[in-house]
């Protein structure tokens, strides 16, 4: 490989090396796109157009720039997607935490540090190693920083396909894993798209507490409980909450019964480690933490970003699901006189559904 001659370089040999340099850098799969979204864009189109992604404003604020990857960055040629396993190895069994309401379930992305830094360390760090591969590099790395269509570009890339509650899937890995994406301007050689292997099942369809999943490929992010506990920054709607659980920061349900995540691996980054004992923990104990307790042990966690208010309004929720008992009320009367009003409305809500 020559820097500084772009007719010199071997794109094909760059594209193996950028495998390897991916493999040790901690990424699991890699792959490569053009920008061609075209079909892509009529769907998202559409699904802004029926409201659903709810005060997801940022889906709509960047015009076509999500679809046209050379709009957002340009030059851009391809795309090079990537993976990275999340699952925590010592996490205790989802189901089994969902069915003890008194305990708190939070989704198995955020039990270590948050993503968003690794992956973006780990991202830069292989821009780096193109850049001195090939002067004429340029581009940008992303993940889920940016107006990316991070699942079609990867399902484009041959990394996966897209189920039909929407994520990526792949028969070797399931869906637990996390997705990064560099756009560059290099010609690199792009790789076929796989088949998709979901057939007549519906079991994440079927699953979904809310009924987000309208139809296969189609989510109503209003109704999904991840965008509820996470997204929303206002007042869970009031038919929404009984369905929660005790689900009080995302939703796992249609990857837990999902047949291909029978055969995921677990995460080998100890970044992704669980940390806090937050895979089993009492609702009352999350629900007695301050605000400074909250922001000490939720630091470079992606569970920092909802804040602390947003943090009791979940677990109000949850808690007016769980089964009526002493120190369910006890924590639940302990912020009825809460200084946010968000709080309090869950909290009279949670303390009226023990009422009867």
């Amino acid at each position: 490989m020559q820097n500084g001659n772009p007719h010199l370089v071997n794109y094909t040999a760059l594209a193996t090396q950028i495998r390897a340099w991916a493999h040790e850098l901690g990424f699991q799969a890699v792959g490569i796109s053009d920008t061609d979204l075209s079909a892509a864009e009529n769907g998202l189109l559409e699904w802004l157009s029926l409201g659903w992604n709810g005060e997801l404003d940022y889906m709509a604020n960047h015009g076509t720039k999500r679809s046209r990857p050379a709009e957002l960055v340009p030059g851009t040629l391809r795309v090079i997607s990537l993976r990275m396993n999340y699952l925590p190895p010592q996490a205790r069994d989802s189901w089994h935490v969902m069915a003890e309401s008194d305990r708190a379930f939070i989704s198995r992305y955020a039990l270590g540090r948050d993503y968003h830094k690794v992956l973006r360390n780990r991202l830069a760090k292989l821009a780096d190693k193109i850049r001195g591969e090939v002067a004429e590099y340029n581009g940008r790395v992303f993940t889920d920083s940016a107006p990316v269509m991070e699942v079609e570009l990867a399902r484009k890339a041959g990394i996966g396909w897209r189920g039909k509650h929407t994520l990526l899937l792949t028969r070797e890995h399931g869906s637990w894993f996390f997705l990064g994406e560099i756009y560059l301007n290099l010609p690199l050689p792009i790789d076929e798209p796989q088949q998709e292997h979901c057939g007549t099942c519906s079991r994440c369809i079927d699953v979904c507490p809310t009924q987000a999943i309208i139809a296969p490929y189609k989510l109503d992010a209003r109704r999904c409980i991840s965008y509820l506990t996470i997204e929303l920054k206002g007042s869970i709607p009031v038919e929404l909450r009984p369905l929660m659980g005790n689900r009080i920061y995302g939703c796992d349900d249609c990857q837990l019964v999902c047949p291909w995540n029978s055969f995921a691996q677990t995460t080998v980054e100890p970044d992704f480690a669980l940390r806090h004992g937050l895979d089993d923990v009492s609702l009352a104990e999350l629900f007695a933490w301050d605000e400074a307790e909250f922001k000490s042990k939720l630091a470079g966690s992606a569970i920092y970003r909802i804040g602390h208010e947003q943090w009791l309004r979940n677990i109000a929720v949850a808690l007016g699901n769980a089964t009526n008992n002493a120190g369910v009320i006890a924590a639940l009367q302990s912020r009825v006189e809460h200084p946010s009003a968000l709080v309090r409305e869950h909290v009279a809500w949670a303390l009226a559904r023990h009422a009867g």
